[in-house]
């Protein structure tokens, strides 16, 4: 199983179209964000306590939902 990082590259866009795209893009651009990570609980609280996340929280759970279910 791949990480969610890499998971959700596969929406990086230049110009983001959406709220995955645009997550996408601060994840791919954010040295801090723990990519190696499958852990939920670990990925959710470095989203909610990092500023630059905060308006695109309701789309990470959207994604990770995505990932659980491709994952499979």
């Amino acid at each position: 199983m791949k990480t969610f990082y890499h998971y959700v590259l596969k929406y990086r866009e230049p110009t983001p179209r959406d709220g995955k795209e645009k997550l996408a893009n601060k994840i791919y651009e954010d040295g801090d964000f723990p990519r190696r990570s499958k852990n939920y609980n670990e990925i959710s609280q470095y989203i909610e306590t990092t500023e630059h996340y905060f308006s695109l929280a309701v789309i990470f759970d959207e994604l990770w939902d995505e990932y659980q279910t491709e994952s499979k």
